[in-house]
């Protein structure tokens, strides 16, 4: 891969803004998308509109809730955190992906198997 930076694979965003407001309590979007670029070493490329179509998906489930506020540099910001059905949802949500990646695990080692 000659990209340093790649794109959130689909479908993972969403896990990822819950595990982060699990772990770090309420932020606002822009916060949500520096802090997982950051996590994984600038290897992640977050748009903003990515992150705030995720965080409305998020939102009409009822996974997070949004209250106005304001952020570190004094703007008026809508904060996202996580409600006890996305805590619910973010168990799901990651025995499904450790599931997954286990599976994708496994097919990428099927040479060393034969």
């Amino acid at each position: 891969m000659d990209r340093k930076r790649s794109e959130v694979l689909q479908g993972t965003l969403d896990l990822m803004i819950l595990k982060s407001l699990h772990a770090l309590g309420p932020l606002h979007g822009f916060g949500i998308a520096r802090r997982l670029e950051q996590v994984s070493r600038d290897v992640l490329q977050l748009n903003e509109g990515t992150v705030y179509t995720s965080l409305l998906r998020l939102q009409q489930q009822g996974w997070i809730a949004a209250e106005w506020g304001t952020s570190d540099n004094n703007r008026r910001a809508k904060f996202y955190a996580i409600t006890r059905r996305g805590q619910k949802q973010l168990e799901v949500e990651t025995e499904n992906w450790e599931r997954i990646a286990e599976v994708i695990g496994r097919v990428l080692r099927l040479e060393e198997e034969r």
